[in-house]
């Protein structure tokens, strides 16, 4: 009953504006919105960029999206980054895309999970290749991409007796160097004993040592 009535709404709007201008454009991809996301992503991202909303009495792009349209703000956002996205990155796919049936389309959730991936610095680009082709080319599914994608990002974590190794070594050379410094400086303004510049020296060699 709430679809319908929304439904509704968004039909009573358009009766009263001109067809083929962008806000009728909009209301009219929202209403294909359950067979083409692709379509009400294209429309959105050129309402968002050029702030047509504005133009509509509307303060915000959210507000737009959640009174006119009928759709929450975390939807419509998602919705215009993914075409975007494909806009950006895969312009030839995406030309293809909108000539395809809805039944073809990759998953919006899908495809925003991508664009996240996309920006992620642990990820190398065999691994990205490999998510890729699995929403765009084969069509996974969000909760099956959403399990890939956990697992590439839990394997490229670091180990933590590694990382530990590292650190401990980061630390060490960096005391040396200041050690280093100091022993210069302390013979230079001869105002130390020479004996404690020599157990300075001794403390970097025992040092040097563990490296």
């Amino acid at each position: 009953m709430a679809q319908s009535k929304s439904l509704e709404q968004i039909e009573e709007r358009m009766a009263g504006l001109e067809p083929g201008t962008i806000r009728h454009e909009a209301l009219q991809a929202a209403k294909r919105f359950k067979s083409s996301w692709i379509e009400l992503g294209r429309v959105l991202w050129a309402v968002y960029r050029e702030k047509k909303f504005k133009e509509w009495g509307y303060l915000s792009f959210d507000a737009y999206c959640a009174k006119e349209i009928g759709i929450r703000s975390a939807t419509a956002k998602k919705l215009l980054h993914s075409y975007y996205f494909l806009e950006r990155e895969e312009p030839s796919l995406l030309r293809k895309l909108q000539q395809e049936s809805p039944a073809k389309l990759p998953q919006a959730d899908s495809v925003n999970m991508l664009r996240l991936l996309k920006n992620n610095e642990k990820i190398q680009g065999a691994d990205y290749e490999q998510v890729r082709r699995y929403v765009l080319e084969k069509g996974g599914e969000a909760p099956q991409v959403r399990k890939e994608i956990r697992s590439l990002l839990e394997s490229a974590e670091p180990d933590p007796e590694a990382a530990r190794a590292d650190r401990r070594q980061a630390v060490i050379r960096r005391t040396i160097g200041t050690l280093k410094s100091l022993k210069v400086d302390l013979r230079e303004s001869k105002l130390v004993p020479v004996k404690l510049l020599a157990e300075i020296e001794s403390l970097v060699k025992k040092l040097e040592e563990v490296i």
